[in-house]
């Protein structure tokens, strides 16, 4: 239960957080009461959710994760397409970046040369470290997650924590920068779900070891419920004690720089470098925790005749899982590159290539939350509150999150849809061809 439990935790809980506070802000003119607003609405998509996908994984006893939900309650050609989408395009992005991102702390913490070679060369190195990890031990891979997911609370607990007895006045905000005053933005905190999007994001990633839990019927229910309250309590501490501590015109002005004089005022001259370690320990627990997941998805696709595969490899489990891990090991090796080029070039209408398909997943998700809400009409579902009110606020909350993120870029937001609809109806006609 706590390998499930800290891999919601872990891979929610990244790098982003500790820098979305201004941008939460910014969105919202500086208002305190709409941040914890768009916290609770980000909440909504993954608390609500989580809760009645609980429905779903106490009625399978099939692997794949969210695969396994729409093969189970839809069909295997929509089932292949989703397969797809997470195995070819969502889950190696996200490696990619993070990855990536992994490399920019290291050079912070050290102070290395920062330039896009050194954090990418970097980024490898962490890339291919935790793909061997998990090749050559789930046990290892399981345990870092754990251990990394309660290292990176301490941080976010502790600001909470601090900023409850914290008297002191806001910090002044530096002569060279110019003040950015707290404004009435009307409905443009909208905007703010975007990013608040991708810090929650990751949760489902979880159910794709669902089938390796132990008594997972029971087990992986209070996961997904734990997981995302964990996680909603700590972003909760986090923003309402940078806030108090440092003063929203501040964080305004400041942005990202707030980080490190938050560190500064709590911990001294050090804490700049104390609060960066444990930024890399964060974001190489979502590293990990996604190459646990991302690593089971070639197999899953396999076995369920989703994705081509030689049938002497299946006699052999082990050359079956390797061969799982080469695919999984060579499409993220690949996207790596893509990401490279596109950060060079800046050739993406959105930031970066995991944001490609982060909003899309959230229409797959929504699909998923009116099926329980249907099998609750039909009778199929009889627990009230997890088939019926759940599935009701989950859309709501997704539906915003895709709103939001049209919002912050409707160009982005059509070249992402555009990509991922390749991949998953590629997916499709793989199904129909293997099983023609």
């Amino acid at each position: 239960m706590w390998t499930a439990t800290s891999m919601i935790v872990g891979i929610c809980v990244g790098s982003g957080i500790f820098f979305k506070v201004d941008d939460i802000l910014k969105y919202t003119g500086g208002s305190v009461k709409l941040g914890v607003l768009v916290f609770i609405i980000g909440a909504f998509s993954i608390i609500f959710g989580s809760l009645s996908l609980t429905n779903l994984e106490a009625m399978t006893d099939n692997t794949g994760g969210m695969v396994a939900y729409f093969e189970d309650f839809f069909n295997k050609k929509i089932a292949s397409g989703f397969g797809w989408y997470q195995t070819f395009l969502y889950f190696p992005t996200v490696i990619a970046v993070v990855s990536w991102v992994s490399g920019i702390y290291t050079i912070l913490l050290f102070e290395l040369p920062n330039t896009l070679n050194w954090q990418i060369a970097i980024g490898l190195v962490y890339l291919l470290t935790f793909y061997a990890i998990n090749i050559l031990s789930k046990t290892i891979g399981g345990h870092f997650q754990v251990v990394s997911s309660i290292i990176k609370l301490i941080p976010l607990l502790g600001v909470g924590i601090v900023a409850f007895f914290w008297h002191q006045a806001a910090p002044s905000v530096p002569q060279d920068i110019p003040i950015q005053h707290t404004s009435n933005v009307g409905f443009g905190w909208l905007a703010a779900l975007a990013p608040m999007a991708f810090s929650f994001d990751g949760w489902p990633i979880a159910l794709s070891i669902s089938n390796e839990v132990k008594d997972s019927k029971k087990t992986m229910p209070k996961a997904l419920i734990l997981g995302p309250l964990i996680v909603l309590i700590v972003y909760l501490s986090y923003f309402l004690g940078m806030t108090h501590i440092l003063g929203s015109e501040y964080i305004l002005s400041v942005g990202d720089g707030a980080v490190t004089k938050i560190g500064e005022l709590l911990l001294g001259r050090s804490g700049e470098k104390i609060l960066l370690f444990f930024v890399l320990i964060s974001v190489l627990g979502v590293v990990n925790g996604v190459i646990l997941a991302h690593l089971r998805m070639p197999k899953a696709l396999m076995t369920k005749q989703m994705l081509p595969v030689k049938q002497s490899k299946t006699k052999n489990p082990k050359a079956f899982e390797l061969h799982s891990a080469l695919i999984s090991f060579l499409v993220t090796i690949s996207w790596y590159v893509i990401h490279y080029f596109t950060q060079k070039f800046g050739i993406l209408p959105m930031g970066d290539i995991s944001e490609i398909a982060v909003v899309f997943g959230y229409c797959f998700y929504i699909t998923l939350y009116i099926k329980v809400f249907k099998m609750y009409r039909n009778q199929e579902i009889h627990h009230r509150f997890t088939g019926q009110i759940a599935p009701v606020l989950a859309v709501f909350g997704g539906l915003i999150i895709v709103l939001g993120g049209f919002t912050t870029s409707p160009i982005g937001l059509l070249f992402s849809f555009a990509i991922c609809s390749l991949i998953y109806f590629a997916g499709i006609k793989s199904y129909q061809k293997l099983n023609a």
